[in-house]
């Protein structure tokens, strides 16, 4: 999904009706358990989030589709084990977009480093 401050309320009738849409709470319950036990989460709820001082109809349905997403991998976690080298491999990777953010056209970089092949930053 493309977020946008332009989908944002345009009009009072559309402030009052997000006003009563709980997206702050949704994201920061996402937030909270995505600290420590779901970092596939951090992307979605980071583009999400930049949105929350007036979200609109769209960022409420990009917020429900992670909700679904959290809920459709429940029985999903981080496994450490020992590779058959019984060295210790830590890998990095790196990814970066170019301009993606509509709004401001600033790049969004990230990176993964892997230990016993679990990300543990």
């Amino acid at each position: 999904m493309k977020l946008s401050k332009s989908q944002g309320p345009i009009s009072d009738d559309d402030r009052k009706k997000m006003d009563t849409v709980p997206c702050t709470s949704g994201v920061g319950s996402i937030m909270y358990g995505m600290v420590c036990t779901r970092p596939d989460l951090a992307h979605a709820v980071s583009v999400v989030s930049r949105f929350m001082v007036e979200p609109g109809q769209a960022h409420w349905e990009a917020l429900k589709w992670i909700l679904r997403y959290i809920n459709g991998s429940l029985d999903s976690g981080l496994l450490y084990h020992k590779n058959s080298q019984g060295g210790t491999v830590i890998e990095g990777f790196v990814d970066a977009d170019f301009a993606r953010c509509l709004d401001t056209r600033k790049s969004l970089s990230g990176y993964m480093f892997t230990l016993f092949g679990t990300a543990v930053s």
